[in-house]
């Protein structure tokens, strides 16, 4: 009877090493998507809306390549601007 008391740790004891590498791997994983990523630079970044690929550029770029006319420009610089705080343009009212 005494050797079925103590039969040793088992298999179980398997799980605690995929256990251990599953926090390692999310760890990495979370810093990788946030901390690290932000050194190269990220779309939500602040610095990214005013650079040469920011949206309102591309826009001025399809409008010097004519891909859209002007009143599609304004329309959508206007939205572009409220998204990213341009100042607004002048009014003539």
């Amino acid at each position: 009877m005494n050797t079925l008391a103590y039969a040793g740790p088992g298999p179980w004891i398997l799980f605690f090493p995929l256990i251990w590498a599953a926090v390692v791997i999310g760890t990495l994983t979370v810093l990788r998507r946030t901390v690290w990523r932000g050194r190269r630079g990220g779309p939500w970044q602040a610095r990214a809306a005013h650079g040469e690929h920011s949206p309102i550029a591309m826009l001025g770029r399809r409008f010097a390549s004519g891909e859209i006319d002007e009143d599609e420009y304004w329309r959508r610089l206007s939205v572009l601007d409220e998204q990213f705080g341009r100042r607004p343009r002048d009014t003539d009212a």
